[in-house]
């Protein structure tokens, strides 16, 4: 770790540049962006219309976060509620630029910021706003407080480091990594053990800035809580007989490579094979991925699960590129590249590259669904609309937020599968027609010859969606 003085000594500069002008071009490209929200997107749009706690799924900062910005615009349009994406990862680059510079003096710097814009991983989640992307920077900075604890700094610091990776969690719990990472770095690295004292102050600031999401879970029959366990199938009863194994734990490594890049996610694994070489950093880039690996061995496991690895594993990866320069300017031309070409989808999303759909389907016709099911109700006079899929409702209510038309998911049976069927089951007793939007008839009378819809290409091609005239009362006691 370097000394402490004279850390902004040339390097500020260059960094803010290179991440104001990356945000700028990735939010021009995002005006111009042609895909639908994707179906988490419109429901945190929704959850940012009533602030509170906790949601059914997630902690709720992205909530938050996306109901102020569209206020303060005044606008819902996909453009607002991505925004904040492209920002945040910049405001992230700047925080890993100056933590590098701690660990690895000001040349690490720019590289640093540049490495973490290109990677993969960031350039999707600059045009898809995610709890990921809401709890990154709040995640790095963390890491710097807990750096500058670790060279004598103040109890303070202890307090920021605490305070901010529980504001972390407030975005997403996979910030517990944080508090992993400063237990693994205590035991791997004598320089970052610290005092009992700070070590307790940094626990307690954590749990005062997370306690209310965890208030509002115990409140809740720990609905969010409950979920993210669910994600983790072997976990929960009846998980899977049949394990992945090591297919799971290739999938795994090739889902990282594209990630973070191959050329940068294999000089992140060359830093930890020799990770006392490297310092405390490389224990909280270990902490998930040796997490999430396991997982993938016992279950499914999603790519971006280990997205708190790349905060401290890319000053890391860089250190090691330091000395192949050649290599590391290939890894990040061919990141680069990668982000140009998602740019590239984004505004053409129809593009199929020889395939039978479009390479961004699941990106595309969610919209179009909802223009068609609105239309449809509004020619029976604005009768209430019923999904039982959450695709279809989060569409609608995103979509059909001015359209004055109720929606309404299924009356769950037991607990609720998701948010809709949470806060907006199918009321008992309604009376009158509904339109429903299923695969096949429902055990109800039909009053009306049903409409296919959904059949244009994107997330519900294939799916043989039609919408039912049905009645009401009689919808409502179905499951």
């Amino acid at each position: 770790m370097t000394g402490g003085t004279a850390r902004t000594a040339g390097w500020l500069a260059p960094v803010l540049g290179l991440v104001v002008a990356v945000v700028a071009l990735r939010w021009a490209a995002l005006a111009f962006d042609r895909t639908d929200l994707f179906v988490d997107e419109a429901q945190y749009w929704l959850w940012g219309q009533h602030f509170d706690w906790g949601y059914f799924s997630k902690p709720p900062m992205i909530g938050w976060l996306i109901g102020a910005v569209t206020g303060l615009a005044g606008s819902d349009a996909p453009f607002w509620v991505r925004m904040p994406a492209a920002a945040l990862h910049g405001v992230t680059a700047v925080l890993l630029a100056a933590l590098s510079v701690r660990y690895f003096g000001t040349r690490a710097a720019l590289w640093t910021a540049a490495a973490y814009l290109s990677l993969p991983l960031v350039a999707v989640g600059s045009f898809l706003i995610s709890t990921d992307t809401v709890m990154m920077p709040f995640f790095a900075a963390a890491l710097l407080a807990h750096a500058r604890l670790c060279e004598g700094g103040r109890n303070a610091d202890a307090v920021l480091a605490g305070a901010l990776a529980g504001l972390g969690f407030l975005a997403k719990y996979a910030a517990l990594y944080f508090p992993l990472g400063v237990v693994l770095a205590a035991l791997l690295f004598p320089a970052a053990r610290i005092p009992l004292r700070q070590a307790a102050l940094m626990a307690a600031a954590f749990l005062v800035a997370a306690a209310p999401n965890l208030v509002w879970n115990a409140a809740n029959g720990l609905a969010t809580l409950t979920h993210t366990a669910g994600n983790i199938g072997w976990v929960q009863p009846g998980a899977k007989a049949a394990l992945p194994g090591l297919a799971g734990l290739a999938r795994f490594l090739a889902d990282q490579a594209g990630v973070a890049g191959p050329v940068v996610f294999v000089a992140l694994l060359a830093a930890l094979v020799r990770l006392r070489r490297h310092g405390p950093l490389a224990a909280f880039a270990l902490v998930p991925l040796a997490a999430v690996a396991v997982q993938s061995v016992l279950d499914q496991a999603n790519a971006n699960w280990t997205a708190t690895a790349y905060l401290s594993g890319t000053p890391l990866a860089l250190a090691v590129l330091a000395g192949w320069p050649r290599l590391r300017a290939l890894g990040l031309a061919l990141n680069a590249a990668l982000c140009l070409a998602l740019v590239g989808l984004t505004l053409a999303p129809e593009t199929r590259f020889g395939r039978d759909a479009p390479v961004l389907a699941r990106y595309l016709g969610r919209a179009a669904l909802s223009h068609e099911l609105l239309a449809l109700s509004q020619a029976q006079g604005g009768v209430p609309i019923h999904a039982r899929d959450r695709d279809v409702l989060a569409d609608l209510f995103y979509t059909g937020r001015d359209s004055g038309i109720a929606i309404y998911a299924a009356r769950p049976a037991g607990a609720p599968l998701h948010h809709y069927e949470q806060r907006y089951p199918l009321p008992e007793g309604i009376a009158g027609p509904v339109l429903a939007v299923l695969p096949a008839a429902p055990p109800c009378p039909v009053l009306a010859p049903p409409v296919p819809v959904g059949r244009g290409p994107g997330a519900y091609a294939g799916r043989g969606l039609s919408a039912w005239l049905v009645e009401g009362d009689c919808l409502a006691q179905t499951r």
